[in-house]
Order: C-alpha cells, then sequence, then structure tokens
C-alpha cells in the first residue's frame, strides 16, 4: 500500500479534508485518486495573536514519511521520503515524478532517507546530495539522476533514534551537517566522533577549511540531535535541537562553541564559559523541533509533537519572543523551507509512526510569500 500510495500524490483541496465523505475525496482507501488543479483555502488565523501565514495550498498529498526538501532552479522541489528512499520532483499543479531511489537505504526507528541539498553549482554539475541510514552508519553521499550514488562521507554511529539528518549548502558554498549522539551522549563530547556536531565539509566531503579545528570536519559540538539549519541574511547560522525531558532548543551556531550536552539541557551552568547556551527554549511537548527556516526577520520552527508552526522574530541575531501558528491544524510538522519566490513549503510527518494519519497524509502545504 505504501509503495502504491506514492503513484496517487496529487493537488487537492485543503477544505476537501472535512468533506471526504460528502464529497467523494480520497481516503485511505479505495481506488487512487485523480490528479487535480490546486484549489485553495484560507489558513487559520493562530489564536495567540499571530498573523496568519495567508492563504494556502496544498501541494501534494500521499506521501510517504517526507523528511528532506530542497529546491531546484526551476523552481520544483525535491522531497526525499524517509521509509522508501524515494526522491519525488514536486511541482504544483503537476503530478509528482519520482526521480530517484537511493540505494541502501536502512529505514528503522527514525533513521532512513533523511536530509537533501543540491550543489550550489547544480546548473553546471548536476550534483544531490542525501544523508540517509545505511546498514551499518549514516551516511552523506551525492548523484546524478542518471548514475549511482558516490560516498562522500559515512561512519557517522546510526542507532533507532537521534540519527540527526539535516544537511544544507551554506552562504560559504560549504555542506553543514546535523548529527545526533545516536543514544549516546558522551559522543556529543568526543571531538574524535562525528556524532553530536554539526560537521562542516567541502562538496567533496572533506573537512572544510577554516574549521575550528584543521583537518577535522567538526564544527560545533555539545549536541544532542540537530534536525535544523538555517542562516539569516547576515549569514549567522541557527540549529533546531531536541532535548530529551525538559527543554528543546534553538542554537545560535558558532564555530568551535560547546552547547553542552549531555551536561546541559537548555539553559544552564556554562562552566565559566565553556558551554554556550540556546537562544531560544521549549518544553518538548510543545515543540519537538525538526526543520527551521527563515524568510526576512522571521524564524520558523516545525514542531513534531507540538504540532505547531513556531515564529521567532530575529533582530541583528538576537530572538524575540516565539509565537505559534497552524496550532494543531495539520498534525506533526516535520519541515518548513523557504521557496526561491518566498512561498513557505511545510510537510506534515503524521505517518512517521508517530503520528496520527490523516486522510491523504501526508502533504505539503504551501503559503505565500508575505
Amino acid at each position: 500500500m505504501g509503495s502504491m500510495r506514492n503513484l496517487w500524490l496529487r493537488t487537492a483541496p485543503v477544505l476537501c479534508l472535512a468533506l471526504s465523505l460528502a464529497a467523494g475525496c480520497d481516503s485511505d482507501t479505495g481506488s487512487p485518486p485523480t490528479p487535480r488543479v490546486v484549489v485553495t483555502a484560507t489558513a487559520p488565523s493562530s489564536p495567540n495573536g499571530v498573523p496568519d501565514l495567508g492563504t494556502a495550498e496544498e501541494i501534494a498529498q500521499g506521501l510517504d514519511v517526507p523528511w528532506g526538501l530542497v529546491f531546484l532552479p526551476d523552481g520544483s522541489a525535491l522531497v526525499a521520503q524517509r521509509d522508501s528512499g524515494v526522491i519525488l520532483r514536486i511541482t504544483p499543479g503537476a503530478e509528482p515524478e519520482q526521480v530517484y531511489r537511493v540505494p541502501g537505504v536502512s529505514a528503522a526507528g527514525e533513521g532512513g532517507l533523511l536530509g537533501i541539498a543540491i550543489s550550489p553549482t547544480y546548473t553546471d554539475d548536476h550534483y544531490v546530495y542525501a544523508y540517509f541510514t545505511a546498514a551499518s552508519d549514516n551516511r552523506i553521499v551525492r548523484f546524478k539522476f542518471d548514475g549511482d550514488p558516490e560516498v562522500i562521507y559515512s561512519g557517522i554511529a546510526k542507532a533507532s533514534t537521534h540519527d540527526g539528518g539535516r544537511i544544507a549548502f551554506g552562504p560559504d558554498g560549504m555542506l553543514y551537517a546535523g548529527t545526533g549522539d545516536a543514544g549516546q551522549g558522551a559522543r556529543s563530547q568526543d571531538p574524535a566522533s562525528p556524532n553530536g556536531k554539526i560537521l562542516r565539509l567541502t562538496p567533496e566531503g572533506a573537512p572544510a577549511p577554516g574549521n575550528p579545528t584543521p583537518g577535522s570536519p567538526v564544527y560545533s559540538l555539545g549536541h544532542r540531535n540537530v534536525q535544523g539549519l538555517a542562516w539569516d541574511r547576515a549569514g549567522r547560522l541557527f540549529a533546531a535541537e531536541f532535548g530529551r525531558n525538559d527543554f528543546d532548543e534553538i542554537n545560535r551556531i558558532e564555530p568551535g562553541h560547546d552547547y553542552g550536552w549531555p551536561d546541559v539541557e537548555g539553559m544552564g551552568d556554562t562552566k565559566g564559559g565553556q558551554y554556550t547556551n540556546p537562544v531560544v527554549v521549549w518544553k518538548p511537548a510543545d515543540a519537538s523541533p525538526s526543520a527551521i527556516a527563515i524568510a526576512g526577520d522571521t524564524l520558523y520552527v516545525a514542531a513534531l509533537r507540538g504540532t505547531k508552526l513556531w515564529t521567532v522574530p530575529l533582530h541583528d541575531g538576537a530572538t524575540g519572543e516565539p509565537r505559534a501558528a497552524l496550532v494543531n491544524t495539520y498534525g506533526r510538522l516535520r519541515t518548513v523551507v523557504t521557496a526561491p519566490d518566498g512561498a513557505l513549503w511545510v510537510t506534515t510527518s503524521n505517518t512517521d509512526g508517530r503520528g496520527d494519519p490523516r486522510p491523504n497524509d501526508d502533504r505539503i502545504i504551501r503559503f505565500p510569500a508575505r
């Protein structure tokens, strides 16, 4: 059923969710739906004063645990499906197209096909990058749609949880990867381990020049499970991190800084400046932050357990009071990305084994540029 559902992706009205039985809209059973042109509906305003995000367009339905999302130069999107290893190309108003299946994906627990990125020189080299869980480890590969993947970095310990997985090219043209501690917090403080870190690599997978320790890929350490990376207009890096029982975090990342895990969770004793405190914290029930995106002066945070989209004001690198949008509107939110046209794309994660799938989950929703 899961593989067939990938062929059933389509554009459809957001309001179809509420009217599915009465109007014959698609459910999780029955015949594959017929692709339709997108119908829009106004996204609901959040109850705490956050301006609504505008008119929502449902771009695709029936996705199989969408995780990574990145845009191609033509404005279409590549979406990585965690459990199947399939990458889809999605263009609003058209049927999604399978363009690649990453071989060797070993999906279990939180592992599988996770983050994806495209080369900064994609129009010349056509390289796509993927972070995924293999039989023995988490690794990063690059490939072209007509070729086999090339492993550029391997040896990141895997586990059923805390696999990290977000990758992105920074303004400096280097590849950044957020990793998890794979369930062993001591790895986060071990400079020889790639786990519990943010790594900074060349496009070929070597430690990037200018890293805090020459010859090491480690850019920052003391992380528990990083699944969100984003840069503001001044080139400052922010990262989202899952806490354990007390606090989830947004950290402003400085090269060589130690963010304290497992000794500190949330705001705490910096041990005389040895550790760097986060800039935003939440209780895990309110967040469990995965991807983040920055548009203008706002940082957006996709919350899984919190089932909302957090908005955090930014001003010269400082953060303001977080406010929640889309509260309980679409369920678990995994990824938020700013499109080339300024629109915000959000993916749900209700089919990941921890959510409550709704008819036609998982889906991608687009909100217009603000």
